[in-house]
Order: structure tokens, then sequence, then C-alpha cells
């Protein structure tokens, strides 16, 4: 690198909150230049030393120097003003503004004191072209998934030409392609002299692009070192505080050699269509089954969730519940029935940051917990704590707000919402995504439980080796519709992905080929 110093040295960090040490002696350095790894559990700190950097919070001890010079930002703009710009993984742009207005919000490029429309807009589909996103940017942010939003954001703080760019999971909403796109841009801006701070749960991903790693645990650092220097065994032994020969061989907290065995069929779903977001889906989920519904990105799977759900209309196809056909006219239809929906996007259509956990988690249970239009606060009282314990939700009470929560903790909220009205059958699209391995492992080990007890399960995953590990059967998705389905000892990566790709498993290709 041209110059030896660091671009960014943060020393001896600590923060302190009412009751709470987040940050004790904490250090993050960034070289010039470099893609740099930020690891560790939700609560490990991570997110409150990225605010301290960025002016969000204030720091009550230890120094940062960046680029040479002794700083501490006030707000995160003045931050951005001196070079370092943030993509948070819930995207925090303004939904109803167009595309473009959201790239250079707040530095509109003008004419005769008048924003100039035909330039901004040109500007803007410009710089999403060579990030490979063509949109109309004159539509509302809002009209576009989760994936495009994400990549805007990234456009935005592409466009501020900073020295040092804070990737906050990146790419918990990208597909395969998207995150190529996405790493391609990381390299051309190293390329650049730009370093970036990657924070990711995906260890994959890190050994693909990162250069070096800094791990934090319980609010310290407790290493740092080049990726290529450790495994990742030893790299989640490290996050989790265990000795090596402690972590499990498994990937995932699913058993891979467990299968649930059932017979009687809960849900059958066949050939359901809506307009160009389902052209011919079909899965079927039995009582006590894990099926886990894979497809890449606008494959379909959401929207078939949504559609059993009857968050969305149906055109054409049938849905069966314990052999009965059903016709649901809303949620609130199939939630009577007995089927719960937790969404992919856990901050939009999930929790409700401010309100507790007490009020999220008994939402949906509140007509059972009502006498006369008045709610039992003894029940619900009762209901909150037998699952605060049952799923082991770290909170400091009932009343702390859910926004204050980790990720994983918000997530097993979700979760327990569901089972307080004893689903029969429980949709989970992405349930850990964002999470970070110690709580992701906690999160898979009781949706394990919950099969085993009876439980129907359809989960949507967009990582592999969850499916592989996790399901009784694999349906996959591809253009809409549902065009493979592997049981047992037939999930496996290749099978999964040449159904992705092709539109039919390996086996069937062999068979039409043989």
């Amino acid at each position: 690198m041209a110059q030896t110093e660091p671009l960014l040295q943060m020393k001896n960090i600590s923060k302190i909150f009412p009751g709470v040490v987040a940050l004790d002696n904490t250090r993050l350095n960034v070289a010039r230049g470099e893609v740099h790894a930020l690891v560790g559990e939700n609560g490990a700190g991570k997110s409150t030393l990225i605010k301290i950097l960025t002016g969000a919070y204030q720091r009550d001890g230890g120094t940062v120097t960046f680029d040479g010079t002794d700083v501490e930002f006030s707000s995160p703009q003045q931050a951005q003003a001196n070079g370092i710009s943030t993509i948070y993984q819930e995207v925090n742009l303004v939904p109803f503004r167009s595309v473009a207005e959201n790239i250079f919000l707040g530095r509109e490029p003008r004419r005769w004191g008048l924003i100039n429309w035909r330039r901004m807009n040109a500007e803007a589909a410009e710089l999403l072209a060579s990030l490979g996103v063509h949109v109309d940017v004159t539509q509302a942010l809002m009209t576009y998934n989760i994936a495009i939003q994400q990549m805007v954001a990234i456009a935005r703080a592409v466009s501020f030409k900073s020295k040092l760019v804070v990737m906050d999971e990146p790419t918990s909403s990208l597909d395969e392609r998207e995150v190529v796109t996405l790493f391609d841009i990381i390299r051309r801006l190293k390329a650049d002299g730009v370093s970036v701070i990657f924070i990711s749960h995906r260890l994959d991903e890190l050994y693909v692009i990162c250069d070096r790693v800094t791990i934090m645990r319980d609010g310290q650092t407790v290493d740092e070192r080049a990726i290529n220097e450790i495994s990742k065994l030893e790299l989640v032994a490290k996050m989790l505080g265990k000795e090596l020969s402690e972590v499990q061989r498994g990937q995932t907290g699913f058993d891979a050699s467990q299968h649930h065995e059932t017979e009687r069929i809960l849900l059958e779903a066949n050939e359901l269509q809506r307009g160009r977001a389902l052209k011919g889906a079909s899965v079927s989920v039995r009582a006590g089954e894990i099926v886990g519904l894979a497809g890449l990105l606008g494959s379909g799977r959401t929207e078939t969730a949504r559609a059993i759900f009857a968050a969305d209309s149906l055109e054409a196809g049938e849905v069966r519940l314990e052999g009965q056909a059903v016709h649901f006219q809303s949620p609130a239809d199939a939630i009577r029935a007995g089927i719960g929906y937790c969404s992919e996007d856990r901050k939009a259509e999930g929790i409700i940051p401010h309100m507790s956990v007490r009020e999220n988690l008994t939402l949906a249970a509140l007509p059972t917990l009502t006498r006369n239009g008045v709610v039992s606060s003894e029940k619900q009282q009762e209901l909150v704590e037998r699952f605060i314990k049952l799923l082991g939700i770290k909170t400091a009470n009932p009343e702390q707000k859910i926004r204050d929560l980790s990720g994983g903790n918000q997530q097993k909220v979700l979760l327990a919402r569901w089972l307080c009205l004893n689903p029969k059958l429980l949709i989970l699209d992405e349930p850990t995504r964002g999470i970070d391995v110690g709580a992701k492992g906690e999160i898979q080990r009781l949706i394990n439980e919950l099969a085993d007890n009876g439980l129907g399960v359809m989960m949507i995953s967009s990582e592999i080796e969850e499916l592989i590990e996790g399901s009784d059967r694999v349906v996959v998705m591809r253009d809409k519709r549902t065009v493979a389905e592997l049981e047992h000892d037939a999930i496996n990566q290749d099978a999964i992905m040449a159904a992705m790709a092709h539109g039919e498993s390996e086996s069937s290709q062999e068979d039409t080929h043989g």
C-alpha cells in the first residue's frame, strides 16, 4: 500500500449505557485500500462501535484517528462529509421518493436554484447501470423489492466517493448474481484505494472478499488477523468464546442426520397462479415435517408463501388444509385456520419497533386474551413470561422496546407470537436472515424441535446449507413455478443448484440424457 499508516485507528473505545457496558477497550484498525471484516454475535458490540465511528453515538473513552487526524464526529452527516459512508442492513431511505431522489437526497443537482430533474435522473440511471441494475429511476423506491432497494442504498454510498465505506450485512437481501455484482463493486473500490468495513454473518463471503478480520465478543476485540490465517471453525469458536473442539461439525443448528417421518398431509397447494407473480407453484407439507423452499431471488418463493397465507389473492389453483379445500379471504382467516407466517422483512412486516416485547409477542393472541373488550393483563403476562423462558429470549424485561433487542431475539419474539396460538403450520421466510451464528443455531434448533412436536414447517431460505441440513424435503422453484422436489438423501447442493439453474434436478437431467 502507498502509505503504511492505517486509514482508521480506533483505540481503547469504551461505551456505557445505563446498567450495560457495551464496549470495553475495543480496538479496530483498517488499512488503506483493504476490505476488513468485522464479525461477532449479535450483542458483541459491532453496531455500537460503528455508531461511534459514524457519530451516531458519542464514546465514553478512547481515540478515533481517521486519515491521520483525530476525530469525534457529532453526526453521521458529519462523518459522511469527511469521507465515511455507511450502508445499513435495514434500508434507511425514503420509500415514497423516487429512486433518483433517494440517491441524491440532500445534494440534488440544481439549475437556476431549481432541481435539475433531467440531470439527476440521468446520473442516477448511469450510476445504477454501472452496478448492473437497470430500473426506472423515476419510480418510487417502494415499488421495488428489498434487493433493488439495497442496491440503491449501495449506489448512494458509492456516489459520495468516500475514503471508507461501511457495509452492514449488504448481501442479506441479494441473490447470487447480485452478490457477484456487489463483490465486483467492492473490488473496484479497493483498486481505487477505498477501504471497506464488511459486516456479515455469512462466513463464506468473508473468505471470498475480505483481507483481514476483527472478531468481537462481549464488547471487546478478541482477535485481529489476516482472513487466510484463520479457519472458519476457529473464527466461529472465537465468536462464541468456545474451544475449537466444542464447535459442532455441522454448519447449522439442524441435525442433518435426522428426518421427521410423518404420514398426515397438513397442507396441499396445487398449481397456484397469480398474474406474473405465480405461474404454477405447488407444495405440500405434512404434520411434523420441515419442507424447504429453494430458489433464486424472484423465483416465486415468497409469493407462494403469501398466497397460502392469503396476504395476496389467487387467480387459479387450490389450497387444501387437512384434506379440506379452503378459500381464505384474508390473513385473519388463515390465522384462525391454524397458519402462522413470519415475513422475511422483519423490520417492515414483523416487529412494531416502538412497542414492547410484551405487546409484540401477544399481538396475534389478543382476541384470546380479551373479554368484553378488555385484555386480561394477568393472562397476557403469564403468556409472555412462559414464551420468554421457553424460547430463551434475552430481554431486560417484557416492557423493553423490541427495537432494542438483537436480531436473533427479535426473531424469537416473532416466533413466539405465532406459537402462543398453537398453529398447525408455520411458514418461515428467511428465518435466520441477518442473525449471528450463535442465535442462528438457536433458531434452527427451535425449528427442529417444533417439527419434532408435530408442527408443520415451510421454510424459505437462500442458504443452501440450511436447506440441506434442515429439510425433510426440498421444493425448488424457478420462474414462478415449482420445478423439482427432493427428499432425504437426494437433497444435496448439486441437485438444488441444478434445479435452480435448469428447472430440473441433476438426477432428472441424467435420466433425460442417459
